[in-house]
Order: structure tokens, then sequence, then C-alpha cells
């Protein structure tokens, strides 16, 4: 399959699974006995975008090259889109004209600039929460003292950073990290096809897609859904096994000198019980961390 037939079957599955998911009393239309499917009708998504039933019909084909922002913006309503998946479609139709990349700069070697010293001494200066540098292809590349001890379950013995996704779905220890194991495994597959939409013919992502998709049944059955997000901020709980549970509050930042890669920052809140956890966490990795004999201190 060349590329844009990639691109084609990607718009073509990502409309069916949106029309497929709304019911027409969601937008006023009746609802009849004769439906075979509970989601709208392609007719119906062309009365609601405005445009031609044989026009909607070529775009659910995956035939979106040269449609007009006004035509994309007409079927976003229409689907009733949020914010995320509305820019999955424009990122989708601008790699149908042949800008995969949404006109992105051209990403560095994801490891040579997460080792630049002063991106380093950024995160090492972060010491009250978790913070790591994470790629598109949900690798760590680099973390700070308290995120070595926190993914200690997930880096291991070695210090490997690990593939994120690939822990999520293929090591039997994210369930007991993961409380909320469901929860994360929508939201690295929903993040990870959002990076598919800006980059369809990014081709690490396509092994990483491919390998997760022979391993893992959930992973496949997510992948199908097409469902789009972007991580931005919010509350996750872990369970880890030096300190019990922790709720902590995320933020996703760009990092503007390295298109691609984000600075992810766990905190708890001040004065509650994960607080405090965190903090017997940073004492307890303290002493084999800031060692001198520990290369990761001086790399």
């Amino acid at each position: 399959m060349d590329n844009r037939q990639d691109v084609r079957q990607e718009v073509r599955e990502f409309l069916t699974t949106r029309r497929a998911r709304i019911t027409p009393d969601q937008v006023g239309l009746p609802t009849t006995s004769s439906r075979r499917v509970p989601g709208l009708r392609r007719s119906e998504v062309a009365s609601l975008a405005g445009l031609s039933v044989e026009y909607y019909a070529r775009l659910e084909r995956g035939q979106i090259a040269g449609a007009s922002a006004g035509v994309l913006d007409a079927l976003a309503r229409a689907l009733q889109l949020d914010e995320t998946e509305r820019a999955h479609l424009l990122d989708l139709a601008r790699a149908a004209d042949g800008i995969p990349t949404s006109g992105r700069p051209r990403r560095r070697t994801a490891n040579k600039a997460a080792s630049r010293l002063n991106l380093r001494w950024a995160l090492e200066a972060i010491t009250d929460g978790v913070a790591f540098v994470r790629d598109p292809h949900q690798n760590m590349l680099a973390t700070n003292a308290l995120g070595r001890a926190f993914y200690s379950p997930v880096i291991g013995d070695g210090g490997r950073m690990p593939n994120l996704a690939r822990f999520q779905f293929l090591d039997p220890a994210s369930r007991d990290f993961y409380p909320d194991w469901d929860l994360f495994a929508e939201m690295c597959v929903g993040i990870m096809r959002t990076e598919a939409g800006r980059d369809p013919h990014d081709r690490g992502l396509q092994d990483l897609v491919g390998e997760l998709s022979t391993q893992s049944e959930t992973f496949r059955r997510l992948w199908a859904d097409h469902n789009v997000r972007t991580h931005g901020a919010g509350t996750k709980r872990f369970h880890h096994p030096v300190v019990g549970e922790l709720t902590l509050a995320y933020e996703e930042l760009a990092i503007t000198a390295e298109p691609g890669l984000v600075l992810m920052v766990y905190t708890a809140e001040p004065g509650s019980p994960s607080a405090e956890r965190l903090r017997l966490l940073a004492s307890w990795a303290a002493p084999a961390d800031l060692s001198p004999n520990n290369p990761s201190t001086h790399t």
C-alpha cells in the first residue's frame, strides 16, 4: 500500500467511525425501526454538512485531497468533532494534499535532542515532581532523579529508557502500576492516533503500531476505534511498589527547541498524602541516585 492509499484508508476509517457513533436523536432526527445501524446515514451527514451525498461519499472513501477549509469545517460540525478530532481531520487533509507533517519544522534525532546538557539540567532542576521527556513514538528519552525512582517499575534494573506504549500493552507489570489501566490504555492509543494523523508516513510509528497490533488484542481493538486525544493536563493514579498509591496532576509542555518532543511533569497537591509519598520516594532514591558513581547523574 503506497502513502496515498495509507492516507485514504485513515480518512475512510476515521469518518466512518465518527459517523457511526452519532445517533439520530443527537442531531434532532427521528429514530425509525428501519435503521440497520445506530449511527447516521451518509445522506444525513451530507445534509447536516450542506454537501451533496455524492461528494460526501467521495470524502468518506478517503478522497479528501483538495477539500476546502469550509468543507472540512462543515464536516467537523456535522460529525460533532471535538477540538482534537477536528485537528486530526485537518492533519489528514494536509497529508492527502502532500503536507504530511502539517508544516512543522523537521525534527532532530530525538535521542540527540534529549541529550542536550541544558535540557538535562532543566530536568534535574525539577526536584519536587516527576519530569521526563517523551517523543511522538512514546519513547521516554530522559528523566529527572525523582522520575527515575518513580518509573523504576518501568525502567527496570538495567536503566534503559522504556517505550511507554510497549510497557502499557505488553508488560503485565503495567496493570499493577496503573490502577486505571483501561483508561491509560485508551489515552495512550488516542495520543498515538493523533501523532499518526500529524504524519501518516512516520515509518517508526507505523512499525510500533504493527508490533502492538500483533501482540495485543486490546491495542488492536482500541486502534480500530480511531479515537484521538491530546494529553494536555489532568490527574492520574499510580501504584508504586515502594510508596503505594499516588494521585498526581500532570502537565504536558511542548519543547519549542525540539519539535515533536514534550516535557511531562507530574506533581502532587501540596500537603496531600501523595505529596508526602513523593517525598518518601525521593528520600528512598537519593542515596543511589545521587552517588558520584551513578553515571545517570553525569551524562
